[in-house]
């Protein structure tokens, strides 16, 4: 299961991308793959036949995390008629 992710790079506007598991955070780098921007469309600095990105820890202000589908929790909804 792969994990969305807001990547907020320093000194760049935030991209989306997909992580397999939570990042270490005594790692150097945070690896990512299916990089876009937030629109969908590709990153004008990233080759588009790149698989994964690695980007090092000091270049990334923050990192939030999107709900998957299994975050999504079904309610039953009572209707009165």
């Amino acid at each position: 299961m792969s994990i969305t992710v807001i990547i907020h790079v320093q000194g760049g506007d935030a991209i989306l991308g997909d992580m397999e598991e939570m990042p270490d955070p005594l790692s150097n780098y945070v690896v990512f793959t299916n990089v876009r921007a937030r629109d969908g469309k590709p990153v004008i600095y990233i080759d588009r036949e790149a698989t994964r990105v690695l980007f090092p820890w000091h270049r990334i202000s923050f990192l939030e995390t999107l709900p998957s589908e299994e975050d999504h929790e079904d309610f039953e909804t009572f209707f009165r008629d």
